[in-house]
């Protein structure tokens, strides 16, 4: 990511002489100081003054710069910067009694001090206004701002090297004539000329005290020549020289003592300074086994480490002596240190903490990479102990008291449970989410927890919680966080054990994988040693096991350890075993939740109540197709959340095509068992026993009675042809659509294959209904049709429709009133193939007959138009033809015969109307399955 560069938006104050203190403002101004490698104002490097305060603040001092310029800022992290506001530098004219942060050249303002005269004080005024023009006032004088601009070296003072003249006429007489200036050159040159005249004329004016001055220092002199006589010649000072010498004597002989008391008193006074000086070194061997009891393990390293400097090396005895009772208490010390660093469980922080301590304190050997390999040691040993131990609980799973808890719903369970949303959380083992509330169906899945269960609880959590630590503390000795100084740094770590941490962080991973392997996958290690792989354990089976429930529990627990480990950055031979290993459990529950939900699917039929519930738009369907529809949703859910939905670095399961051959079959026998048990219940639904679902002790024996009874042969064809095509036409499209949203494979390879098997069902279901329904009818015709000796040949003028037709009619109402009642989209497809028997029954019985009276002929043809009428609305050309077939053989009828026929059929629909309602037209009856 790009950083901005810096931005100078303010600056206070805007203008200033060298050494003023400003405050720089602005944005991306450093991250920190030592981002800050330049400041300049005005052009003029102030990088030494700069004071970092924020990436928006910095206070510095300007330097030597004149005029207004910008405010850079240079930083290591973004560069050269820009600003959008000036600073304005000028120089103030400092005397000689003024402060100033700068050094002033005073040469052309002052005049030299070793002369030691005083300037005249006519040429200071007349400097003043050296042209002696009249003083016009401030009004309309130019700026020094502009001055600058036109004359950036110049200057108006007439006492600097850079005076320009210029610059003076603008500032102080820009409005002056021509001749006013040809006026004030003239009184300068006037001035000049009496500046050269002025010392000589100060010199004759105080010409006698001149005079007295040099009389003053003859006479003086004639003094010193007079006293240098009077002592022979020699100096006048060697007198006073010999009193001071006996001066100095007579007060030392007075001060021997009182200056010897003096002298030991400094000399005992440094004994006890040096003795308190290093007072701790005495005071360590007590102060540090103070510190070791109260775990202040730095304030002894600290002070070991400061008398080890001082006193290594010394030769004075009692410091070595000392300094050996200090080196006997540390490697006491590092002793204590070592072993706590071998005592596990402990910290990161902890474990980084000692072996930091045992560096310092320069232990042998190297401490970080013993507490790797025993924290290694303890992990496989941890790992092994868990197995064991859950493995000797299994087997005295009957004698010893285990957690009672809930044991998680198989798909077919769940829907008996009021209330169960899958939505809503699956938890298993210390936490559930199933309501207190319990049905008889719950109560009977509470059981031990399984030991199998238990250990992939406790396996996980242990690696979950120690290796990290153990990976974490190898990368830190590898990086050389784990020591303080660069010199140690190079000197402790061994790079060459780079490749033995792998092995050993993989080795945990392996035996972990392996355990697992062990309890659920035993078969993934039949390529190990024999004698190893007993090594893993070797899970029993027991009927209490009830892995299926359980597996999902399981691989939970295992993706989520797999998922914290893939975080660590392991190397690509852990996260790979890691990875295979999740693969493996996740496709080992999703076959084993598959074939639990087919077992389920084939015991469907012991819940089936024969209640039927029917609406406009299903027709009428027990609860069978709705529980087939709701376990196989549900699996598919519970599937998608355990084991489909993907985790960061996991695979597809479908990816591998071995495993989605085995999904797609198992996927299509679960949907086709449902057939199997429609077909079982519709053809040996009285022998098969229903499974009880008491819901309370107070249901009478009576309505138990009712509700355990199974409905006729009949019925229970036309019940589940109902519910075949409810599953044809709606579920299996619905469970497709699911497939597809949860990215199911070949979904409609499975319908297809499902609805073949369901029409197959279909097919069966309806002819055995239909050739139920069509006997009883066609079976009477006969014997109806020729009851009290009945000839054609000597038939009786015809007064109505025989008793049998009308008898056969009323039976394809009854069977129009029995699918109706359950299922009217099937009405039209039931009855247009028993009317085809009866019409093909009746027009047989007509073919059969050889002779026909007149009488005869036509009460056969009333009968066969008044049947060919009646059911007009489900005729089929099968129905026609036969029918018709039989006209034909009729004789033909006379135009009187006829119309006395038309009045025998219309007496006929009179008569029957309410009957023959069933068969008008409606439109449900033209539904979808027609």
């Amino acid at each position: 990511m790009s950083v901005e560069p810096p931005l100078v938006t303010g600056i206070s104050p805007k203008e200033g002489p060298p050494g003023t203190r400003v405050t720089i403002r602005g944005e991306n101004l450093g991250a920190e100081p030592k981002d800050l490698i330049g400041l300049k104002i005005c052009g003029v490097d102030c990088y030494l003054s700069a004071e970092w305060k924020s990436p928006n603040k910095i206070i510095a001092r300007t330097g030597p710069g004149k005029g207004k310029g910008d405010i850079v800022v240079t930083t290591k992290s973004a560069g050269t910067g820009t600003c959008t506001v000036g600073f304005r530098g000028y120089f103030v004219q400092t005397g000689p009694l003024q402060e100033s942060a700068i050094w002033i050249d005073e040469s052309q303002t002052l005049d030299r001090l070793g002369r030691g005269r005083a300037s005249s004080p006519v040429v200071s005024r007349d400097f003043e206004n050296p042209l002696g023009l009249s003083d016009e006032g401030n009004q309309g004088k130019y700026a020094e701002d502009i001055l600058l601009e036109i004359f950036p070296e110049g200057s108006g003072d007439t006492k600097l090297e850079n005076f320009d003249s210029a610059w003076f006429l603008l500032e102080n007489h820009h409005g002056a004539g021509f001749d006013d200036l040809k006026a004030g050159l003239q009184y300068l040159k006037r001035n000049s000329g009496r500046q050269k005249e002025g010392p000589l004329a100060f010199v004759k004016t105080n010409l006698s005290t001149f005079m007295d001055c040099q009389e003053t220092m003859r006479t003086m002199h004639e003094e010193l020549i007079r006293d240098i006589q009077a002592n022979d010649g020699s100096s006048i000072t060697y007198q006073l020289e010999n009193l001071l010498r006996d001066a100095n004597k007579t007060a030392d002989s007075l001060f021997q003592d009182v200056l010897g008391r003096k002298d030991r008193a400094d000399s005992t006074r440094n004994a006890l300074s040096v003795l308190q000086r290093f007072k701790f070194l005495f005071n360590l061997p007590c102060n540090m086994e103070k510190n070791i009891k109260k775990g202040d393990y730095d304030m002894v390293i600290n002070d070991y480490g400061r008398v080890r400097s001082l006193f290594k090396d010394t030769d004075i005895a009692v410091f070595k002596k000392v300094y050996e009772e200090v080196e006997r208490r540390v490697a006491d010390f590092r002793e204590m240190l070592h072993k706590k660093l071998l005592e596990l469980p402990s910290t990161l922080d902890e474990q980084k903490k000692l072996v930091r301590y045992l560096v310092e304190l320069e232990s042998a050997g190297d401490p970080a990479w013993e507490c790797l390999s025993n924290q290694q040691q303890w992990l496989l040993q941890l790992l092994t102990d868990c197995k064991t131990g859950h493995m000797d609980t299994g087997d005295k799973s009957f004698m010893l008291p285990q957690v009672e808890t809930e044991a998680p719903p198989t798909p077919s369970q769940r829907i008996a449970v009021p209330g169960f949303s899958l939505t809503s959380g699956f938890k298993t083992g210390k936490n559930h989410s199933f309501s207190s509330t319990q049905s008889p169906e719950q109560a009977g899945w509470k059981f031990k927890t399984p030991q199998r269960v238990l250990f992939v609880e406790e396996l996980t959590d242990i690696l979950t919680e120690s290796f990290p630590d153990f990976w974490k503390l190898g990368q830190a000795y590898f990086s050389g966080n784990l020591i303080l100084r660069e010199t140690e740094r190079i000197q402790k770590i061994d790079t060459s054990k780079h490749v033995e941490f792998k092995k050993m962080a993989s080795d945990v991973i392996q035996l972990f994988s392996n355990l697992m392997r062990a309890a659920f996958l035993p078969e993934s290690l039949e390529n190990i040693d024999p004698a190893l792989r007993k090594t893993f354990g070797e899970w029993s089976e027991s009927k209490h096991d009830t892995r299926g429930a359980w597996l999902p529990h399981c691989v939970r627990y295992i993706r989520s350890c797999v998922g914290a480990l893939s975080n660590l950055d392991l190397p690509e031979e852990c996260l790979n075993i890691c990875q295979e290993l999740a693969f493996d459990m996740r496709t080992h529950c999703m076959v084993t939740l598959l074939k639990q939900a087919i077992q389920d699917m084939k015991n469907l039929h012991q819940r089936e109540s024969w209640n039927v519930d029917t609406d406009d738009v299903c027709g009428g369907i027990t609860q069978l197709p709705l529980l087939f529809e709701n376990i196989v949703n549900e699996t598919i859910q519970h599937l998608h959340e355990v084991v489909m939905k993907l985790k960061p670095g996991e695979t597809n399961l479908f990816d591998q095509r071995d495993v989605q051959i085995e999904a797609t079959a198992l996927c299509t026998q679960l949907v086709k068992e449902f057939s199997n048990c429609i077909e079982k219940l519709a053809f040996k639904g009285d022998t098969l026993k229903p499974k009880k679902q008491t819901q309370s002790s107070s249901v009478s024996a009576e309505e138990e009675t009712q509700e355990e009874k199974v409905p006729a042969y009949d019925k229970r064809l036309l019940i589940m042809l109902s519910n075949c095509n409810h599953t044809i036409q709606r579920a299996i499209p619905r469970i497709t659509e699911n497939m597809d949203k949860h990215q199911y494979p070949e979904t409609e390879k499975i319908a297809q294959e499902a609805i073949s098997a369901f029409q197959e069902v279909d097919e069966k279901l309806f002819e055995a209904y239909v050739e139920e329904k069509s006997n009883p009818i066609i079976g009477a015709l006969e014997q109806n049709m020729y009851a009290g000796r009945f000839n054609w040949d000597e038939c009786l003028k015809p007064v109505g429709v025989r008793s049998y037709l009308k008898e056969a009619l009323m039976g394809l109402i009854r069977v129009h009133a029995e699918v109706f009642a359950i299922s009217p989209v099937l009405v039209t497809r039931i009855l247009t193939r028993v009317i085809v028997a009866v019409s093909e029954e009746v027009a047989r019985l007509i073919l059969c007959v050889e002779t026909f009276n007149l009488n005869g002929a036509l009460q056969a043809r009333l009968e066969l138009i008044t049947l060919q009428d009646a059911v007009a609305l489900y005729a089929t050309d099968e129905s026609s033809e036969a029918v018709q077939e039989a006209l034909d053989y009729l004789p033909e009828l006379k135009s009187e015969d006829k119309r006395f026929l038309e009045d025998l059929i219309n007496n006929f629909k009179t008569r029957m109307k309410f009957q023959l309602m069933c068969f008008k037209s409606d439109p449900v009856l033209r539904g979808p399955a027609a």
